[in-house]
């Protein structure tokens, strides 16, 4: 009896274990021909074969029309891993132009990418010349698997603005993630404005479906092409930049370390925009683009580095004017306010220099002479402002003024990587001196823009541009215009490009400022190279002399004109070059006066000669003979 029993336990648990398996099995099978596409897609990927189709990546021009960026074909070889059989690999990298290490390198990272199927075409080399391409397409019919495809690249029209245009280069691992619309072996801008506006430049991919048959041989497109699908260009994009006048910056600038910047004050169009040392943007186009790549990368100038935006420097001199607005607006300081220069600011046994000897300023002549011991006493009256309780609480507002100004945190420019310059506050003093009832002898360096100050020369421009409109600014930008697609597509402008913002200063104190400006020019420390009036530009600007604890001093200017309805606003900023007079009011002034008058006069020539053969390379660290 009991052995019966047991016999009969038995069996139930082995009819148990056959309804798990079976159900196992049922659950199984109504999950991949009802819930999954596993099996759709491998079928699919046998029957069908589908191509994409790349659009035409927008073109870009400059602001007078002219092409700076198109398209050239290219070619690209595709593989299908399930195809390939009986390879001759060596004959194959000979003929491709590669070495076996790459041939296995590249076939394992198709292996390993997001997505990789055997029955799909994967992207294997990509922009080949047409002579790479026709020795491929000739010996093809020997390599069972791989195929060829024709695309469009990046060319470049002038040698100019690698850092503004961009460049295009293989999608990386982690947008593939990120973005569905990429796949391995397809380009996407990673520099400059290609970068910033990916998404306009790009258009939309097409695609065609072609059926197979069972020796996977192509016999023609499924449903006559009912399903396929036709790409869309991208969008074209017109640039702010004058491609002239970026030239000849550009030509200035040549063995020199430092950046120019040039804006339209009406609109913050950026003009011209250079970071020296440069280099042609099409050493980033086709296949030695990796290697040019590398050796850019390598180079000790650094010219990868967009100085313009990236860069952050003692702004010397050229602070000056925002330390004047300041004080008017806070009631510091009045035009006819008279402060003593004796050799320079004196407190106690502290003194920082001066050029000028014994003498007193107000605020006009000051801004012209670049008089550090006014500023050094114009900063001591805004801190010591009686309407506030403590000078901590009044350099609080004064951190609020420079902000205002552009200063401190990154203008929003479109293109990537801008940094944000450095304006300190109470904490950052406080922590330095572990007090929090330090005095304005402290800091009195930031009067004469040194000390913890570093800006952009891009903010630097900008405050030349607020000045020129009396109080507001544009945020400084390169796109002027989207384009409709051919399909009627429409792109806008940014907004944040079209309102004017303005600063915490009143209008009539910018004019003051501007006066000052006036005068530096006229009579002032501009005036060696910056007196264009019988040119008729009526010029207002502001040198620098950045002091640099690495080697020599900085040259800076920063200016606009015409005085009145001003049409450009510039910085330029040398490196090591010295005096601001010595590189930056001539290279900046022949910038302006390009724009607005189209040539140098015969007057200015001598300037424009020495600015185009002189180098100040040998001054700076990483020179190497």
């Amino acid at each position: 009896m009991q052995h019966n029993l047991e016999l009969e336990n038995r069996r139930f648990v082995v009819i148990a274990l056959v309804l798990v398996v079976v159900l196992i099995y049922i659950a199984r099978l109504f999950y991949l021909q009802v819930l999954s596409d596993d099996y759709i897609s491998k079928a699919n990927d046998i029957a069908f074969l589908t191509r994409t189709i790349y659009p035409s990546r927008g073109i870009i021009y400059d602001r007078e029309g002219r092409e700076l960026v198109y398209n050239q074909p290219a070619y690209d070889v595709l593989v299908t891993m399930r195809e390939v059989k009986n390879l001759d690999t060596l004959d194959f990298c000979n003929v491709l132009g590669i070495t076996r290490e790459i041939f296995d390198q590249r076939m394992k990272e198709i292996k390993q990418s997001r997505g990789y199927s055997s029955y799909t075409q994967q992207t294997f080399a990509t922009q080949l010349t047409s002579q790479d391409f026709a020795n491929v397409e000739e010996a093809l019919y020997r390599f069972n698997g791989f195929d060829t495809r024709i695309r469009t690249i990046r060319q470049y029209k002038y040698p100019i603005a690698p850092l503004i245009l961009g460049n295009i280069g293989e999608v990386g691992k982690k947008l593939l993630e990120k973005d569905s619309y990429y796949t391995r072996g397809d380009l996407v801008g990673n520099l400059g404005v290609e970068k910033s506006y990916e998404k306009i430049l790009r258009g939309k991919k097409g695609k065609e479906i072609l059926l197979r048959d069972k020796h996977g041989r192509i016999k023609g497109h499924y449903d006559n092409g009912s399903m396929d699908e036709a790409p869309v260009a991208g969008h074209d994009l017109t640039l702010t930049i004058d491609a002239d006048l970026q030239q000849y910056a550009e030509s200035l600038m040549v063995n020199k370390m430092g950046a120019l910047v040039a804006i339209e004050p009406a609109t913050g169009e950026i003009l011209a925009m250079v970071s020296s040392p440069t280099f042609d943007p099409r050493l980033l186009a086709g296949r030695s683009r990796g290697k040019n790549y590398i050796e850019l990368t390598k180079n000790p100038y650094k010219p990868l580095l967009d100085r313009a935006i990236q860069a952050s420097y003692p702004p010397g001199s050229t602070f000056k004017p925002a330390q004047a607005l300041i004080a008017l607006q806070d009631g510091a300081l009045t035009p006819t306010t008279v402060l003593p220069c004796h050799g320079g600011f004196r407190q106690g046994k502290f003194r920082m220099g001066c050029h000028d000897g014994n003498t007193s300023w107000t605020m006009v002549p000051a801004i012209a002479t670049s008089c550090n011991g006014y500023f050094g006493y114009c900063l001591v009256r805004i801190l010591e402002n009686r309407k506030y309780k403590s000078v901590q609480e009044a350099f609080e507002q004064w951190k609020n003024y420079m902000v205002s100004m552009g200063y401190g945190y990154r203008l929003g420019i479109d293109l990537p990587g801008e940094t944000r310059g450095f304006i300190p506050n109470n904490a950052y003093y406080n922590k330095g001196f572990r007090t929090s009832n330090w005095k304005p002898i402290n800091v009195i360096s930031i009067s004469i823009g040194q000390g913890e100050i570093l800006a952009t020369p891009l903010q630097i421009a900008n405050l030349a541009s607020t000045i020129a409109n009396r109080g507001y600014y544009y945020v400084p930008h390169v796109l002027k215009e989207v384009h409709p697609t051919a399909d009627g597509e429409i792109e806008q402008v940014p907004d944040t490009f079209l309102h004017p913002i303005y600063t915490k200063v009143g209008k009539q104190h910018y004019e003051v400022v501007a006066e000052g400006m006036r005068q530096a020019a006229l009579i002032g420390t501009v005036r060696y190279a910056g007196n264009m009036d019988p040119e008729g530009i009526q010029l207002c600007g502001k040198t620098g002399t950045a002091q640099n604890p690495h080697g020599r001093d900085h040259s800076v200017f920063m200016g606009f004109a015409p005085k009145d309805n001003p049409k450009i606003a510039v910085c330029c900023f040398i490196e090591n070059g010295g005096f601001g007079a010595t590189y930056g009011v001539p290279i900046g002034t022949l910038v302006i006066e390009k724009y607005l008058n189209g040539k140098i006069s015969d007057r200015r020539k001598p300037f424009e000669t020495r600015m185009l053969t002189e180098s100040t390379l040998q001054y700076n660290n990483s020179y190497k003979k």
